[in-house]
């Protein structure tokens, strides 16, 4: 297939439009981005960059005639053959549609009508929307655009769209999302909730408050044991979750928006922390972290492997891979508890969805609004509890440490991957290893160490300047990462812990050790590790302090998904190009 000059149109820059950036850079094709902020500005994009054709994997309105009538516009649907409507994955999700798929289609005068180029299909497992989205829905999305972009390259004409029993279906209204606490099952109360996930959220009332509830688990029946209450009654809390009860049991709620109109702040927040006056009075439901495998909590710890070849993986799933100040706390008092186990290979495996995103934006936003406090004060403490928490990983010097990503990683999280020995990461993760993007925040989590030891000082500034998405096989080749495991990311964990106690086995583990404690040495002796942190804190406590609002701005608008006004430089190359 020869090189296309591809427009990548969408929304917002997401995890399905870097996956497609990066999959199709890589194939030699040459891509520039716009964001659909106007219909002007896309026409004007068109005429600037003259493309072969526009890719659309992200949008939220019909592509204007003006630019599918001037250049094929090949339109990402998530959703099979003959679906149609903005909500394709809220629907199947709550209707518990077995299978589901992507099609790539060319846009034409109607809403996700027009002939089809490719589609895939793909099992609907169990899981919240967005969880769905960035991995089948992105695998199947790669995978279809590459079929529909060999056809188109090839000559070969799109196929009509055969009619579908469904048909058009618009948005998912919140009469259908809402729960009926006196008689949905907790089945049903999981799929209104992962149907809803990330955005809208399902409408209702806690504590005879209105809000929108988020990031739905599964209670065990050892957590309700011993607890009352009737269906709707919130009974217990954990880690920044409540627990609710339903006719059959009871579901966690992790995540709450307070509705406007009331005094707090309407931000997606740990619901303890929306609701922290009433979530005082109720009984915590701490557990372990070697635990039984059904039995909910953002952290979590096993062991694999014989005696003297012993492999520890620890887990923390947090939502959106944001890490508030709480949540490093509790990740730093979970790796010094690990290190007192007798493994030889501690196996750091992040969350299913995400390894970290770094701090919680959405916490340190809350904090602007809270009495006494300020979003300044919370973004220095939870820089610190980050800090923390690489520090820990790093001085651990008694055994090896790996980090996995499973899913994608970005800004700080990124850093605190490159904490342990080695990196390893699944395919299809994207990596977002810069912190300019946030209102030019210098960053921390002692990457002025560990960037330049895995790439040198010019690859390090060259890599933090670059500002675009990293794949995992890029990483591989630049030395971001030290493998890249090529399978689907559901067997991404046992894979590893494979490979981490053929490690835990190897001959010259006890050399490699020996090894990494005299290069620790070496470093502490040439420039302590707090050295390296108070410099870089420097540098942060002027993004938070100082005279240059442009990271607390920047925050507030990602927080409060306030539409673009332009499209960033380093992604619409196009524009730079005219501008020259």
């Amino acid at each position: 297939m020869h090189a296309l000059r591809i427009l990548l149109l969408c929304h917002s820059f997401n995890s399905l439009s870097q996956r497609l950036y990066v999959e199709l850079t890589a194939l030699g094709h040459t891509l520039s981005v716009e964001l659909d902020i106007a219909d002007a500005v896309t026409e004007e994009a068109i005429a600037l960059f003259c493309p072969d054709l526009v890719l659309a994997p992200f949008l939220k309105r019909r592509t204007p005639e003006p630019v599918w009538r001037a250049v094929p516009c090949f339109v990402v649907h998530p959703g099979p053959p003959g679906d149609r409507g903005p909500a394709a994955l809220d629907w199947a999700i709550l209707e518990g549609r077995r299978e589901w798929g992507v099609t790539v289609l060319q846009a034409d005068g109607d809403f996700d009508a027009g002939p089809v180029w490719a589609h895939a299909c793909f099992p609907l497992r169990a899981a919240s929307k967005g969880a769905i989205y960035r991995r089948e829905v992105t695998e199947a999305a790669v995978a279809a655009t590459l079929q529909a972009l060999a056809r188109f390259a090839a000559g070969d004409a799109p196929q009509p769209l055969a009619p579908a029993a469904d048909g058009w279906r618009g948005v998912l209204p919140q009469s259908r999302r809402a729960i009926d606490w006196s008689s949905d099952d907790s089945a049903t109360v999981l799929a209104k909730m992962r149907a809803s996930d990330g955005q809208p959220g399902v409408v209702d009332t806690l504590f005879g408050r209105p809000c929108r509830l988020f990031d739905a688990h599964p209670a065990s029946t050892d957590a309700l044991a011993g607890l009352g209450g009737e269906p709707g009654d919130v009974v217990a809390q954990r880690e920044g979750a409540l627990l609710r009860r339903t006719v059959d049991g009871g579901v966690w709620i992790g995540r709450v928006s307070v509705l406007p109109g009331d005094a707090a702040s309407p931000i997606k927040l740990p619901a303890t922390q929306a609701f922290a006056a009433e979530a005082a009075t109720l009984p915590e439901r701490p557990v372990p972290l070697m635990r039984a495998a059904d039995e909910w909590g953002e952290l979590r710890y096993t062991e694999r492997g014989e005696a003297d070849a012993r492999v520890g993986v620890l887990s923390f799933d947090f939502c959106n891979g944001a890490m508030s100040t709480a949540q490093c706390l509790r990740l730093r008092d979970a790796l010094v508890e690990v290190k007192r186990r007798d493994t030889q290979v501690l196996l750091i495996a992040g969350g299913d969805g995400f390894f970290s995103n770094g701090i919680d934006l959405n916490c340190i936003e809350a904090a602007a609004h809270r009495d006494g406090d300020s979003a300044a004060d919370e973004s220095w403490r939870n820089i610190n509890a980050m800090n923390d928490v690489a520090l820990e990983i790093i001085t651990t010097t008694d055994r090896l440490t790996v980090s996995l990503l499973r899913g994608n990683a970005g800004a700080g999280g990124a850093f605190l991957a490159l904490a342990a020995d080695e990196v390893w990461a699944q395919r299809g993760v994207m990596m977002n290893p810069h912190y300019r993007n946030m209102g030019n925040l210098y960053g921390s989590e002692y990457w002025t160490y560990l960037a330049p030891r895995r790439l040198g000082a010019d690859g390090a500034r060259t890599l933090m300047q670059r500002r675009l998405p990293l794949s995992a096989p890029e990483a591989l080749r630049i030395g971001f990462i030290d493998r890249c495991l090529d399978m689907p990311a559901g067997d991404a964990l046992d894979a590893a812990v494979r490979e981490a106690r053929l490690l835990a086995a190897s001959y010259n583990l006890r050399d490699r050790v020996m090894r990494k404690q005299t290069e620790r040495a070496a470093d502490e002796a040439e420039c302590p590790l707090a050295d390296y942190r108070q410099e870089e804190l420097s540098r942060m406590h002027r993004n938070f302090y100082g005279f240059d609002p442009s990271f607390h701005i920047a925050r507030h608008h990602f927080v409060h998904k306030l539409p673009h006004a332009w499209t960033p430089r380093h992604l619409a190359t196009h524009r730079e190009v005219a501008a020259q």
